[in-house]
């Protein structure tokens, strides 16, 4: 390559980089800042306990109508994907999911079909939340920027209820089902404006249309990684280490330009990491392969797919708020959980405890691919590199199944209940390094010694901040200039 090209070249490098760097320099100092602050607060959810915590005892008595007969009123032609029974307000009723998606409510109490919850229930409902004082009905909503993802639309619209503690709890039930879809208390409503929403450019206006949010922050990042391995490119082009600039300087910059050279340096692949592991969680042209397991992996689990589990009422067991109706290997079961999260496995036929030996579970797993066989079987009774606890619980002691299949597949079972908790394979082992390591630092080492996670990922977040808001100012000047 020529001189005069180089020169032209490495000219349009610089431009490029300061001008489209006065922009995206302002979205790197907003991940980094607000990265800090998703350390402490993740956006509003509800997990399963917080979820069985808030439901009322089920109200035996009041149950005339057997599963299998539930299954007949919903129309339902195959085993549905989910079957409990739980109570909506005072009246127990059966919900189901179908393998699409499709929800029903139908009364365990006269066999009705429930599609339309009233006002008074869904107090009702609310009344037994741990956190509810004076629940109060605020408005109905379709959606708002804590229930703006398509996975609340079956349950839409939704009573928005404060319940009047001191937290400003407000919680969401369904119109359709009488669900509690969500709760959220005020400090996460406040810390989220300044965490998890500018981090994920999270508006609801633009959330509430999903490819076009992931459109628009695939191109955002997209570009944003491309100033920053540019940012590097020219910091070394400008660094010297042997034959120094004036006052023995390594950098010709002075002031918040140094800044912006040295800490983008030290940090500069730090913050390439960031930004590509950041780009990979939008799993650009589908890559990686999805989380979810088939229908037809869980049904060969079951090994039962007809609408039928039990042709009697199910077996009162006092002090649930829950009872899952499920299949494992050609067996039915009732599983009941209590409010405090534990969950007990019964036999259908009886109502009697069934422990599940670990032989049974094996016997189960093997027919999960028919294809491939089992070449390890493990109980992980501490977290490894792929079952680990972060933000969110995981299940211990957990069984593990790994199979010769092409994409050396893994399940993990609980050993518990026999529920089939996660299912990675290659793809999904090489995504969690190159997305989960590399953007939230979830190295076993750190988290098993937690203060040490916390300091590292602050250290590296402050030379971001650094590299970040010295571009802003450099821009900023840029443009008064």
């Amino acid at each position: 390559m020529s001189r005069p090209l180089r020169r032209t070249l490495r000219r349009w490098l610089y431009i490029g980089h300061r001008w489209v760097g006065i922009v995206t320099c302002l979205f790197f100092a907003m991940w980094f800042i607000s990265g800090v602050v998703m350390m402490y607060v993740a956006f509003p959810g509800l997990s399963d306990k917080e979820r069985l915590a808030a439901l009322p005892d089920i109200q035996w008595a009041k149950v005339a109508l057997s599963p299998d007969n539930a299954m007949r009123k919903a129309g339902a032609t195959r085993y549905p994907r989910d079957l409990r029974l739980s109570m909506l307000a005072d009246e127990p009723v059966y919900r189901m999911t179908a393998w699409d998606g499709t929800r029903q409510v139908i009364s365990a109490a006269d066999g009705r079909v429930i599609t339309d919850v009233s006002e008074g229930q869904a107090l009702a409902v609310a009344q037994y939340h741990p956190a509810s004082k004076t629940p109060q009905l605020e408005e109905i909503i379709d959606r708002d920027q804590w229930s703006v993802t398509a996975r609340y639309d079956p349950l839409r619209p939704l009573y928005l209820i404060t319940l009047g503690d001191d937290a400003g709890t407000k919680l969401y039930v369904s119109s359709r089902s009488g669900e509690i879809a969500l709760d959220t208390n005020r400090t996460e409503r406040v810390w989220n404006w300044l965490g998890s929403i500018p981090h994920w450019i999270y508006p609801t206006v633009l959330r509430k249309d999903g490819p076009l949010w992931r459109l628009v922050v695939l191109w955002i990042s997209g570009i944003c990684l491309i100033v920053g391995v540019t940012g590097i490119w020219i910091g070394i082009l400008r660094l010297r280490l042997k034959q120094r600039y004036s006052s023995d300087r390594i950098t010709p910059y002075r002031g918040w330009m140094a800044w912006h050279h040295i800490t983008g340096l030290i940090a500069g692949i730090f913050v390439l990491t960031w930004m590509f592991s950041g780009w990979l969680s939008l799993n650009p042209g589908e890559y990686f392969a999805g989380r979810n397991t088939t229908r037809e992996v869980l049904q060969r689990y079951a090994g039962h797919d007809a609408p039928t589990i039990a042709a009697k009422l199910p077996t009162p067991q006092f002090g649930a708020v829950e009872a899952r109706f499920v299949w494992l290997d050609g067996s039915p079961m009732m599983i009941a959980a209590s409010r405090d999260g534990t969950q007990t496995p019964l036999d259908a036929a009886s109502g009697e405890v069934a422990k599940i030996p670990q032989d049974r579970l094996w016997t189960a797993a093997a027919k999960l691919l028919p294809y491939a066989r089992i070449t390890e079987r493990s109980i992980l009774r501490e977290y490894d590199a792929y079952w680990y606890s972060h933000h969110n619980h995981r299940e211990l002691p957990v069984l593990r199944a790994v199979f010769d299949d092409d994409a050396r597949t893994w399940f993990h079972i609980s050993p518990v209940t026999g529920d089939i908790l996660g299912r990675v394979d290659t793809s999904r082992r090489t995504y969690r390094w190159l997305f989960n390591a590399l953007h939230s630092f979830d190295f076993q080492l750190l988290l098993t010694f937690r203060p040490a996670w916390d300091i590292v990922v602050w250290l590296l977040s402050i030379l971001g901040t650094i590299v970040s808001v010295s571009g802003v100012v450099i821009g900023w000047r840029y443009l008064r200039a």
